[in-house]
């Protein structure tokens, strides 16, 4: 009976440590495969008009259109900006593209643009 054991549980412990063998790539380890997610926000600029230029406080108050990748409507509201030497750039009035993201838990403009 001992006989018929070994018979049958050596030849399915091989294949089983073949199977984990198999599975994992040759090194150990593997990095994730890269994503859709893991690429930067959309490029697409939003439309917006520049309604106020806070150079002492380095923000820049937009009325903007929808801003895909923030999920968020139009509206007006106060954004901080990346680089102070946008608020240079522009002033109360001009129509603007640009684009936004959340950088430390605050909306900020990251490249903004005269609109065409």
């Amino acid at each position: 009976m001992l006989d018929i054991r070994l018979t049958f549980i050596a030849p399915m412990a091989a294949l089983i440590v073949a199977g984990f063998a198999h599975a994992q790539p040759a090194g150990g380890s593997a990095a994730p495969a890269a994503s859709s997610t893991d690429a930067p926000a959309s490029a697409e600029l939003a439309d917006g008009e520049v309604r106020k230029v806070d150079k002492d406080n380095k923000k820049l108050t937009l009325k903007h259109g929808p801003l895909k990748n923030l999920d968020m409507p139009g509206m007006t509201m106060v954004f901080q900006v990346k680089d102070d030497a946008m608020l240079d750039k522009v002033q109360a009035g001009d129509k603007v593209r640009f684009q936004a993201d959340k950088i430390d838990g605050k909306f900020t403009v990251t490249k903004i643009e005269a609109a065409r």
